[in-house]
């Protein structure tokens, strides 16, 4: 029997499993080792490939394409270091829920530990950061092809959210031609070739929880916060608030409209804390919150109860309030718990939210910058499209000063917040949705993840990459820290003319210089198509005072 074509059927066997669970993506990088499993995905006539030079760009493609698909992706990498770079990927989708796949080719068990090249200790490897994990055996026919299947699909049966790790173990040689000596060991599987379901079908019979109190909860005086929804539940949400005359404090990420726009200001405003005092119950849909000052007034609040309610199971709440933590999805929970019809009870923060807002207008009208751009984006966004936001500074302005309206998609990762493959999880977001896509990043965010700029060369749609050029890190030009130990060691200027990285990649580039300059830049962009990145220069520390300012302002109103 030969070993490389006993190899590649293991490896087909394997692939056959994932695709029965729903996998259609599954992302490559090159490697020997890995071959068995990169020969399989490119015969299967299931899936859609993609390859990326990079493991780290590569493990965030795979993030994006789940985030925008809601579905498994399936990535396959070689042995050694190239498995560790798909860390930071594996640690944001633990966090944020989306559910990988972690393919890693590895060694037989002989060649770790006595010096072999490219052999390091790969079980385990993601610790607690994956939900679960599945160390393979070198293949071999002595082991049932049932018994592969059947690991596989009570593998990935468990997987509700974030990543999971299947280690596979080659011998060699790899590479050979293809013989049908060992056809009776995957032809044992008989007629499961030839329909389209798992071999060990596992059903979880999920009923969301019926709260038999909840007629006399919903005649209390009640917050809802909106976290990170999906553009279904975050207007859902949104409607159930209003009927119930309950304030709204919604993240970007909510897709609820943000009826309170400008939270972010307006909760530092002691008016909006003395009324909100009168808050007997606070119901949160969803987690992940962006917002500094919405943190701080639940860190503070004083309520007799607090709800969360997500499907994923976890506390999820950093202020550990005595309540209630309901795993659920959220639709059918709020169809189980309708919402009675009341009156507003603190109708002054919409009065509140109205006048942050006219000072944010008034106060970027003219200051063309990041902070303008973060006020004004809607005007920006492609009609049918999505708005991907990178993390720092400008996601918390998006959040602080924008109200984008209900139901348009936005992605970010908000799990651990990194700026590491930021470009590459909104390659993933766009060719899982194939829409016009608008991509808002910093600087120092970029060069993080420039090698992912050529991921963005087979784009489907019209993207344009607007990338804040504030010459370094200036989020961090809001610490108290001495002014020339805050620009060596945190905010780290640099001096990089992004039109060479987009000549680099084959990309359009721009560099406006007004606002209406760059609304013009966009607006063809959407039209002609392509891949353009604009680069906008904008002065240091101009951003961050803004915020200040603007905080400050709000708070006297």
């Amino acid at each position: 029997m030969s070993v490389s074509a006993f190899n590649h059927r293991w490896a087909s066997v394997i692939l056959e499993a994932l695709a029965r669970h729903g996998v259609r993506h599954v992302c490559i990088a090159p490697g020997s080792r890995s071959t068995p499993l990169t020969l399989a995905a490119a015969a299967h006539a299931h899936f859609i490939c993609h390859t990326h030079f990079d493991e780290r760009g590569l493990g965030h493609l795979a993030l994006g394409l789940a985030k925008g698909a809601g579905e498994r992706v399936a990535v396959i990498v070689t042995s050694g270091t190239a498995v560790a770079n798909l860390y930071p990927a594996v640690i944001e989708a633990g966090l944020s829920g989306e559910r990988l796949i972690m393919l890693t080719a590895d060694r037989p068990l002989e060649s770790i530990d006595c010096g072999a090249n490219q052999a390091i200790s790969q079980p385990g490897i993601f610790s607690s950061h994956v939900t679960d994990a599945l160390n393979l055996p070198t293949p071999t026919s002595t082991i049932a092809a049932r018994w592969l299947v059947s690991a596989i699909d009570d593998l990935i049966a468990r997987q509700t959210h974030g990543a999971v790790h299947i280690n596979c173990p080659f011998a060699e040689p790899l590479y050979g031609e293809s013989d049908e000596e060992d056809a009776a060991w995957s032809d044992a599987l008989g007629d499961w070739w030839q329909n389209s379901k798992p071999w060990l079908q596992q059903s979880v019979h999920f009923q969301p929880p019926l709260l038999h109190d909840w007629e006399s909860g919903c005649q209390r005086r009640g917050v809802v916060i909106a976290g990170c929804l999906s553009v279904h539940e975050g207007k859902q949400v949104a409607q159930w608030a209003a009927t119930l005359g309950w304030p709204l404090l919604s993240d970007v990420q909510s897709h609820s409209g943000q009826p309170l726009a400008c939270a972010d200001l307006w909760l530092a405003n002691p008016k909006a804390q003395s009324s909100l005092q009168r808050a007997e119950l606070v119901v949160q849909f969803g987690s992940r919150l962006t917002s500094k000052r919405l943190l701080q007034w639940l860190s503070s609040c004083q309520v007799t109860e607090y709800w969360l309610i997500e499907d994923r199971a976890g506390r999820l709440d950093p202020a550990h309030h005595r309540g209630r933590r309901i795993v659920s999805p959220i639709g059918p929970w709020l169809s189980q718990h309708p919402a009675l019809a009341r009156p507003p009870w603190a109708e002054s923060l919409a009065s509140l939210s109205s006048m942050a807002k006219s000072c944010v207008e008034q106060r970027l009208a003219t200051q063309f910058g990041e902070a303008q751009v973060a006020s004004r984006i809607v005007e920006l966004l492609p009609p049918h499209g999505q708005l991907f936001l990178g993390n720092s500074l400008v996601v918390r302005m998006v959040d602080a000063f924008a109200q984008l309206p209900v139901e348009y998609p936005v992605f970010a990762n908000r799990g651990a917040s990194g700026i590491d493959g930021l470009l590459a999880t909104a390659a993933g977001v766009e060719r899982a949705c194939c829409r016009p896509t608008l991509v808002l990043l910093g600087d120092l965010s970029a060069l993080y993840d420039l090698n992912s700029l050529a991921l963005l060369r087979q784009s489907s749609a019209p993207m344009v990459i607007l990338l804040v050029n504030n010459q370094g890190g200036q989020i961090f030009s809001l610490l108290p820290t001495p002014l020339a130990t805050r620009q060596r060691f945190y905010c780290m200027p640099q001096q990089v003319d992004f039109r060479h990285a987009a000549a680099a990649f084959g990309l359009q580039y721009a560099s406006p210089e007004s606002w209406y300059a760059l609304l013009h830049d966009v607006t063809q962009r959407w039209k002609l198509g392509g891949v353009t990145l604009i680069e906008l220069k904008v002065a240091p520390t101009a951003g961050g005072e803004a915020l200040t300012q603007l905080l400050q302002q709000v708070s006297e109103l």
